[in-house]
């Protein structure tokens, strides 16, 4: 291990931890954090980490190469196929009107064509990492922008594929031999190039579906849950080697890996497995995007390369604007996805990286481009922030006539539920079973109509808005269930009633105890897992089952609810830390286990067997 590792590793953490929450207090995403951060401790503000940028992208490079695993884990077949429609329609639209206009612009500045159309191929990506993230902390991934966002992301990280097996084509020389990294494909002819490429990508599926998922198979046999993290691992970095030694990039190579695990039954497990780290894996790489920022290359040119960002994120916008309005987005809608896709993307660094060696470009404009790259993905956030703030008031609802307004509520109960779907809708049919009625409010307009056909009477409104609350009687209410599928949704409503209406008792749906950890925070203590009551009520029937008395069984399902409950407070002030936290819950659980245990051998003989109506029939038949 290098001396420099933990000083480096302490320097990244400390930014992370002041930036990414200062980012979010003044409501920026925490993309935007980690880029501050990583252009404040890089080598061109305080020099905290790296020489000159060198060494920088490696951490970043890392970050690329886990993300595209995962984002192709999460790349489910049969969800591909339902979408086929729209990432062509989308993907392709954008990809080509992209390019042809960009290939324009360069062209126009004197450039040679293959130069221009390298450079409009790798222009044209889009952050898929930014992106996702940043729909993802807003609660916006269903919504029309996010799901035509999502279709134009999946086209451009397939379609990577193909167009690092058609650069070496335009290349006039092949790869130098004596580039950083030693490739198999220095000195050969380009279309030898071209057919090693494809070949390498073509062996990754063949031997992930036919060797490596049957090894994974005999892996999980084992029981051992390390072994089978280990093995995925081992499948990552010798995929990313192999790739690296043909002179691809290990990104690419791991993002096909991710596609054929993708495909098997060990999908969910990997991602569970991986999930904990994939937060910090993409903040490494933003950080390291924005420590690689060449500002001496920025003070040399600013004004040029000041005009290729925004003539690109122009570009960009209006073709898919464009786009949008073609496929009959909502103007609210459209600005999103027009703005929030308008970057340069992670695809470009290994693009361009790729055309440098081919020495389609040199060494200087490599630099420009990447600097480009750069700034345009740290434009997204303000971007966005900039059409949530000022576009969307001024436009995009003046021209959304079709878009539904907030109902008129008549009624007013003492209990508010705020998103009536599965979870909402059983709690409202039991509530109203038992005499108790409830004001109903839902963002889903199709889901309320759905709903007032069933016989509910729901009203229609975005329930984080203090007008609604207040005309749905909030004020005189005494209990407020936050039910949304959406955690961020759930998040917004519980600080919006904790603000302005505090004597409001809130109930808050969580999907698991990380969701819950965060509820906590904002004060809420009647907190209500998903997955918790409806897997322990499986394992009191599972225990019945193998024969359990019914008492017994819920007794013990009833404890270990309230055990659970009690460790989730315990375990709250170390959730920060994920190996602290793995430490505290393992101890909670051992504990847990044997306050059950001990349990079971107290003595409720008597009122056990009482709940038990087969015991009770066999005692009368034999009275008889």
């Amino acid at each position: 291990m290098s001396s420099d590792f933990l000083p480096q590793a302490l320097v990244y953490l400390s930014a992370a931890v002041v930036c990414v929450p200062l980012a979010k207090k003044i409501g920026m995403s925490s993309v935007l954090g980690y880029l501050i951060s990583g252009i404040i401790i890089g080598p061109f503000i305080l020099g905290f980490i790296g020489q000159e940028g060198e060494g920088i992208m490696h951490v970043a490079e890392f970050g690329v190469v886990m993300m595209l695993f995962l984002i192709g884990l999460e790349l489910e077949p049969k969800a591909f196929w339902e979408m086929r429609k729209a990432i062509a329609g989308f993907g392709f639209s954008q990809l080509i009107g992209t390019t042809i206009l960009i290939f324009g612009l360069f062209m126009l500045l004197g450039w040679e064509w293959t130069m221009s159309f390298s450079i409009g191929l790798a222009l044209t990506m889009s952050s898929t990492a930014i992106v996702l993230q940043t729909l993802k902390e807003k609660g916006l991934s269903k919504s029309q922008a996010g799901e035509a966002s999502f279709s134009v992301l999946l086209f451009q990280d397939i379609a990577v594929i193909p167009i690092l097996a058609i650069l070496p084509l335009l290349a006039t020389t092949s790869i130098a031999p004596e580039s950083a990294h030693p490739s198999l494909l220095g000195g050969l002819d380009p279309w030898l190039q071209t057919v090693i490429v494809i070949g390498a990508v073509a062996s990754i599926y063949g031997i992930g579906t036919y060797l490596v998922v049957p090894l994974l198979r005999m892996i999980a046999k084992t029981g051992l849950r390390e072994m089978f993290t280990a093995s995925s691992l081992l499948l990552v970095v010798a995929v990313a080697l192999l790739m690296e030694t043909v002179g691809l990039s290990p990104a690419l190579g791991t993002f096909v890996a991710g596609v054929v695990l993708a495909n098997s039954e060990f999908r969910h497990e990997l991602e569970s497995d991986i999930e904990p780290f994939k937060g910090l894996l993409l903040g490494l790489f933003f950080m390291g995007v924005g420590a690689s920022i060449n500002f001496q290359l920025l003070a040399e040119s600013p004004g040029q390369i000041a005009l290729i960002v925004c003539a690109v994120i122009l570009i960009k916008f209006a073709v898919l604007f464009v786009i949008g309005k073609t496929f009959k987005l909502k103007n609210d809608q459209n600005f999103m996805f027009a703005l929030g896709l308008s970057q340069v993307g992670e695809f470009a660094f290994v693009l361009l990286s790729f055309t440098g060696q081919l020495h389609i470009i040199n060494e200087e404009w490599l630099g420009k481009l990447t600097a480009v790259t750069a700034i345009s993905m740290m434009t997204t956030p303000l971007l966005l922030l900039f059409n949530e703030k000022v576009i969307t008031r001024f436009f995009g609802t003046n021209e959304v006539p079709e878009k539904r307004a907030a109902d008129a509520i008549d009624q007013q109960h003492q209990v508010i539920i705020a998103g009536f779907g599965h979870f909402g809708s059983t709690i409202g049919r039991l509530l109203r079973a038992n005499g108790i009625e409830a004001t109903i409010l839902d963002n889903n307009s199709d889901q309320v109509e759905l709903l007032r056909r069933m016989g509910f009477n729901v009203y229609y409104g975005d329930p984080t808005r203090t007008d609604l609350l207040k005309s749905a009687g909030i004020e005189n209410a005494k209990l407020l269930i936050a039910a949304f599928d959406s955690p961020e949704i759930n998040g917004e409503l519980i600080k919006t009633v904790k603000k302005h209406y505090g004597h409001v008792k809130v109930l808050a749906r969580a999907r698991n105890r990380f969701d819950a950890h965060e509820i906590m925070e904002m004060g809420v203590t009647n907190i209500y897992r998903e997955t918790l009551y409806t897997s322990v009520h499986l394992a009191i029937d599972a225990l019945q089952e193998l024969g359990f008395r019914k008492y017994t069984a819920t007794r013990q399902g009833q404890k270990f609810i309230t055990y659970d409950e009690k460790a989730l407070e315990r375990l709250a002030g170390s959730r920060s830390d994920m190996k602290e936290y793995a430490i505290h819950a393992r101890r909670e659980i051992e504990m847990q286990e044997k306050l059950l245990q001990d349990d079971l051998l107290l003595d409720f003989s008597t009122g056990d067997h009482s709940w038990d109506s087969n015991f009770v029939k066999e005692t009368l038949m034999g009275k008889k």
